[in-house]
C-alpha cells in the first residue's frame, strides 16, 4: 500500500473542514485519522507544492478509495499538479459516487488541457450549469471561451464572454477574470481599442493584481501610438 510522503507531526487531521471529516466517519478510527492527516496535508500544500499534495491524496486513496471526498481530493490535486488525465478520471469517479456537478468546470478544463476542446464544450452545455453560483458559472464560461479559441473560433469565444456578466458590480475575482479574458480575446481578434478599454476596466477592479491588465494596457497604448 502506498504510504505517500512523510506526514508532518504538527498535522493532526483536525484541520479538516467538519463536512469532510464527517465523510470519513465510516472508516475504522485509526484509518480515518491517517486519511484525514493526508487530506489535511494535501490541503495545506496544494498551492505551493501541488505534486506533493497529489502524492498525499494518493496515499489517502490507497486507504479509502470508496469515499467520494477522497477521490475529489485526488482529482483536484492532480489538476493542480498538471496530471489532467488522472484528474479527469478521479473527478468522474467522485461524480459517480455523489452526483455532484461542482467538478464540471475543472473536468472541462482537463479536456482542454488534453487537446479535447469539443469534449470541454459538451460539458459546458450541461443543463446543471444554469443552476451554478455566479463564480462557478464564470469558471465554466472561461473554459468554454478558451475551448472556442483552441478551435480557432474567436468570434464564438467573444460571444460566449459577452453573454457573461462583464458589467457586474461585484469586484470578485471571477469578474476580474471574465473581463481579462474578454480583453485578451478582443486583442487576439484585432480589436485593439476595445481590448484597451477592457484591460482598463479589468485593472479598475483588480485590487489584488491577479492579472497583468495594467501592463497589457500600457503595451497596447504604446503600440497604438
Amino acid at each position: 500500500m502506498y504510504d505517500g510522503p512523510p506526514l508532518p507531526e504538527e498535522i493532526t487531521g483536525r484541520e479538516l473542514d467538519r463536512g469532510i471529516a464527517a465523510q470519513l466517519k465510516g472508516l475504522p478510527e485509526k484509518l480515518a485519522a491517517r486519511v484525514a492527516r493526508h487530506l489535511a496535508a494535501a490541503g495545506m500544500l496544494i498551492d505551493e507544492d501541488p505534486e506533493t499534495a497529489y502524492q498525499h491524496t494518493l496515499a489517502a486513496r490507497a486507504r479509502a478509495s470508496r469515499i467520494a471526498i477522497v477521490r475529489e481530493a485526488v482529482g483536484e490535486s492532480a489538476y493542480a499538479a498538471g496530471h489532467y488525465a488522472e484528474a479527469l478520471s478521479e473527478l468522474r469517479a467522485a461524480k459517480r459516487m455523489n452526483g455532484a456537478t461542482d467538478y464540471l468546470p475543472i473536468m472541462a478544463d482537463c479536456h482542454r488541457a488534453l487537446g479535447q476542446p469539443e469534449q470541454a464544450l459538451k460539458l459546458a452545455k450541461s443543463p446543471s450549469v444554469a443552476n451554478f453560483a455566479p463564480e462557478a458559472k464564470a469558471e465554466m464560461t472561461l473554459v468554454e471561451a478558451g475551448a472556442r479559441r483552441d478551435m480557432g473560433q474567436l468570434d464564438a469565444a467573444l460571444r460566449t464572454l459577452e453573454l457573461a456578466p462583464l458589467q457586474s458590480k461585484s469586484r470578485g475575482t471571477w469578474v476580474v477574470r471574465l473581463r481579462y479574458a474578454y480583453a485578451d480575446t478582443l486583442e487576439a481578434a484585432g480589436r485593439e481599442s476595445d481590448a484597451l478599454a477592457w484591460f482598463h476596466r479589468t485593472h479598475a477592479i483588480d485590487s489584488n493584481e491577479i492579472t497583468d491588465s495594467a501592463a497589457r494596457a500600457e503595451l497596447l497604448e504604446k503600440r497604438m501610438d
